[in-house]
């Protein structure tokens, strides 16, 4: 099966907390998604920092991603620029580093399907085709 969900914070926080608001239909869609996804080294560290603030460990992010198989990558050094523009671009939202990495990497990929919570950003994100990305879970 090939790799064609990027994965955001969101729902790997509510995947790993029971107590989320998310974490009902987060876990009902990872069945279905949890060997298409990859995501970026900026969606761990937000991750982590996301569960340590919750009260969890910070490694328990990390952790399942290795343990689930899911890539983590880095942007090259013309990505980087990319998500810095995209981050000006959508500074009235705000975007953060995490969200425009996983655009990016998207672009990157070729990829039109958002593993999220953020439902606010990536219905106004646009990858570099203009296109717009197809949410899981789905409304």
């Amino acid at each position: 099966m090939s790799r064609d969900v990027v994965l955001d914070a969101g729902p790997l926080v509510a995947h790993l907390d029971p107590r989320d608001q998310w974490h009902g239909r987060c876990a009902a869609a990872w069945t279905e998604v949890v060997h298409r996804c990859v995501t970026t080294e900026a969606v761990v560290t937000e991750a982590c920092h996301l569960v340590l603030r919750g009260g969890g460990p910070a490694a328990l992010p990390l952790q399942f991603l290795l343990a689930a198989e899911i890539p983590v990558l880095g942007l090259d050094p013309p990505g980087q620029r990319y998500a810095a523009l995209l981050m000006e671009r959508y500074a009235d939202l705000p975007m953060d580093y995490a969200d425009a990495s996983l655009v990016a990497l998207a672009d990157a990929l070729r990829l039109r399907r958002v593993f999220t919570t953020d439902r606010r950003g990536f219905a106004a994100y646009r990858g570099a085709r203009g296109k717009r990305f197809e949410l899981v879970p789905g409304a």
